[in-house]
């Protein structure tokens, strides 16, 4: 199993153009809440999240 920070942006299931973007801008491994929200989100869910600033 992979465990939410060995996550990359890849194994998000993000549509491939919003892929390419992300790739393209440099990010590699997504936030935690990134991580946690992105597969609910496209499964359809409705999401209400928290998530401590980068500050």
């Amino acid at each position: 199993m992979t465990t939410e920070s060995q996550l990359s942006f890849g194994d998000l299931g993000l549509a491939p153009p919003v892929y390419k973007v992300i790739k393209e801008v440099g990010y590699e491994t997504p936030s935690p809440i990134q991580a946690r929200s992105i597969p609910s989100l496209l499964s359809g869910q409705d999401l209400l999240g928290q998530a401590q600033t980068g500050t």
